[in-house]
Order: structure tokens, then sequence, then C-alpha cells
């Protein structure tokens, strides 16, 4: 007879990849002259290690309930990106001050526009249109522009310190304050106007709680949340273990080294993207919006504050005023956020203009 039992929990993929990702990362940490082989395989653990990290974080999404569940994979794709960001900037290089400027705005652009976009589209393609909560959306994107303009916006027309760059009593004053308005942001989503930020029911115009899924145990989600926090470590560290083949093969296509910040939030932001892209699948726009601003707004207003006092300890200047064309990029994405987000409904076309907003940024990234 065949056996049909289910798998032990403890022997799906989605439990063994974190794992086979730490047993890789210590085995191959710091990553210098290995093997082009290795580095494909420490490639492809790193993607699988990204996936599993999107199963148990929804995993705890679902147990938690919006807007609770969106802040999970927000925050921890933050400390993916803060860590990998760290661990770069430690090994110096003449690119290590440039280097949390471009991963950060990288990181704004992908969330605001590719990941919006891509939401945008599977919705308005399965249903004609994509439905969505303009306060808490709007509340949202507000929120982005500020940070950003703050952290990223300002530094290049200061005139303190030499470069586009703050002063200390500046930059702990940008730090300080997006801190602030992100915590005021979460307390928002998630307790003050929570339904702001729930997905919206087409059918009745209500909104909708959770799904009708019966919810994990608590056993299975602390499983879930043990597993997350092992798949980031595998995440952070594979890729800083990749990170010299990245940079490698980024000279070698003659990209500029500005690059390598792009490729990071790409890595990073995968489980955002996957995430965003099922909700919209299941017509819980308001969900992927969230997972997309919410990321955004945590890689300036979580990751700014802590490369701020990082700063004390690594010998490494913060170059965070954004050039003219990223102004312009950055200008053009506020604007048609602002179209988009308004009406509370938002049309393929929507989607269409973001995503080739986003492309924009790379293609200028790769071409400036």
């Amino acid at each position: 007879m065949v056996d049909t039992s289910p798998r032990h929990p403890l022997l799906q993929w989605t439990s063994l990849a974190p794992v086979v990702g730490a047993v890789v990362l210590a085995l191959t940490y710091p990553g210098k002259g290995l093997p082009t082989v290795v580095v494909a395989l420490v490639a492809l653990v790193l993607g699988s290690a990204v996936l599993a990290a999107v199963h148990h974080a929804e995993v705890i999404a679902h147990r938690v309930g919006e807007p609770f569940g969106s802040l999970v994979l927000a925050v921890a794709v933050t400390v993916i990106e803060v860590g990998l960001i760290l661990m770069l900037m430690s090994s110096g290089g003449d690119d290590a001050s440039a280097l949390a400027r471009d991963t950060v705005f990288a990181a704004v652009m992908i969330t605001t526009n590719l990941i919006v976009g891509i939401a945008l589209v599977i919705a308005s393609r399965r249903h004609g249109t994509a439905v969505f909560n303009p306060e808490g959306t709007g509340a949202a994107l507000a929120t982005v522009i500020m940070v950003t303009g703050l952290c990223l916006v300002i530094p290049a027309f200061t005139i303190g310190d030499p470069g586009p760059r703050y002063t200390g009593a500046q930059l702990a004053f940008a730090a300080v304050s997006s801190l602030v308005l992100y915590l005021v942001y979460v307390l928002t989503q998630t307790q003050g106007h929570r339904d702001f930020f729930l997905p919206v029911d087409r059918e009745h115009g209500g909104l909708l709680e959770d799904d009708h899924a019966e919810p994990p145990t608590a056993r299975a989600t602390w499983t879930s949340l043990a597993l997350l926090l092992v798949s980031l470590v595998a995440v952070v560290g594979l890729a800083k273990v990749a990170s010299p083949a990245i940079e490698s093969t980024v000279r070698a296509a003659g990209l500029p080294n500005s690059f390598v910040g792009v490729v990071i939030a790409l890595v990073v932001l995968a489980p955002e993207t996957l995430a965003a892209a099922k909700a919209a699948g299941r017509d819980r726009v308001q969900t992927s919006l969230n997972l997309a601003y919410g990321s955004a707004m945590a890689s300036v207003g979580l990751t700014i504050p802590v490369l701020a006092v990082a700063t004390l300890f690594v010998d490494a200047p913060l170059d965070l005023g954004l050039a003219p064309t990223h102004l312009v990029l950055l200008a053009m994405t506020v604007a048609l956020g602002i179209l988009t987000v308004v009406p509370g409904r938002a049309l393929r076309l929507h989607g269409s203009l973001h995503i080739v907003l986003g492309l924009a940024f790379v293609f200028l990234s790769m071409a400036p």
C-alpha cells in the first residue's frame, strides 16, 4: 500500500528550507573566494529561504489578523535590510557611504511602484477594478512621503556638512522624527483607526476581517515564528555570502556600483512582492497596499534611525541626499500615488503606470 498520510510539519520544505539555509550559511560564511558552483547553490538556497519566510510570515499574519499581519512581514523585511546594509558598510569600500541611501531609495521605489502596480494589475484583471480604502491607504502614502522627504530629499539641499549628508544634529532630528512618525502610523493602523486598513468587501460594501479558513493553532504560530527568524538570519547571511559575487558581476557588466543597492532591495523585498500578489489574487487589495506602503515606510522610518546609531560604531559616513534624476522619479511617484489612492478604486491602467515607473527606476539605475 502507498502511504498517503500527511507529512509531518517539520518535514515539509517550508520547515527544512530555513534549516538548510542556516547550515549552508555556517559552511560558506564569509563567502570570499567561493567557486561558481557553490555561489549558484547559495543563490538557490537563498531563494528557498525567501519563499519559506513568506510562508511563515503568512501563517503568523493569519493568526493575528489584519492589519497586524501586514506589519509582521514589513518589519521582518526591514530586519533583513538593516542587517545586510550594516554588514556591507562594515566591510568598507568607496561606495559604503552611499549604500544605505541607494538601498533604502530602491526599496521605496520598488514598494510604491512595482509592488503596488503588480497588486493593482492582478486585482483589476480579475475583477475589473481594484477596490481599497482611500483613508487608510492615503494615510500610509502621506507618511511614506514625509519620512522619505526628511531622510532622502532634504539632505541633498542642506549646507551644514559637505556632500549630500546631514550633520550629526540634523541626522538625529531626521532619525527621531521618522521613527516617531512610523510609530504613530502603527498605532493609527492597529488601534486608532484599524477599520481604515481592513480589506474592502466588494460584494457587500463592508470590511473583511479575516479569511474564512481556520486560523493556525498557537503551537503552529510559534513554530512559524521561530522558523521565520531562522529564515531571516539565513537570508541576511546568505545575501552577504553572495554579495561579493553580486558586486563583481555588477562591475563586470559595466553597471554603476549604486546598482548593488537595487539588487539588495530586490532580494529582500521578494517576500513582500509574493505576499502582495497573493493577497491581490484573493481580492484583498488593501492588504497588498498595507504591505507595500508599510514596507516603504519601515525601510526609511526604521532603517535610517538604526543606521544613524550605527554610525557611532561603524566608521562610515551616510550620504543620504538623492541625485537630481532620483528626485524627479520620486516626485513622479508621489504624484502618481496620490492620483491612484484618492478615488479608492484603481484600473489596470493605474497599475501599469506604477509598474512602468518602477521599471524606469531600475533601468535608469543600470544606465544613469
